[in-house]
């Protein structure tokens, strides 16, 4: 398809898509910092990096928010599983750098 042929309604909603996009990146961007917080937190304490019961919560939270909005809970679960992996592994970094 040329940009030519694309219908203008399509070209509206894919811009509203690509706003909606950074807006997640940025909301992405808050979130880690925030969950930076909390690994400086947990190295000061020596916590684990891992808290299998608030992931376990947050991952029954967000299904229900799933059905609410009428997502596939399936991919918000493969997302957020994601997320938090990453967010452990940043913890297990700052907890290596403070030893």
């Amino acid at each position: 398809m040329t940009s030519e042929s694309v219908p203008a309604e399509l070209l509206e909603v894919r811009k509203k898509i690509d706003h909606l996009d950074k807006k997640l990146i940025n909301l992405l961007a808050e979130r880690f910092a925030l969950t930076h917080q909390v690994g400086v937190l947990k190295a000061t304490k020596e916590l684990d990096a891992v808290d299998a019961e608030r992931e376990a919560q947050k991952l029954a939270e967000l299904t229900d928010l799933c059905k609410q909005h009428d997502l596939n809970p399936q991919l918000v679960t493969e997302l957020f599983t994601k997320i938090m992996e990453e967010v452990v592994r940043n913890h297990n970094q700052l907890r290596d750098a403070s030893l």
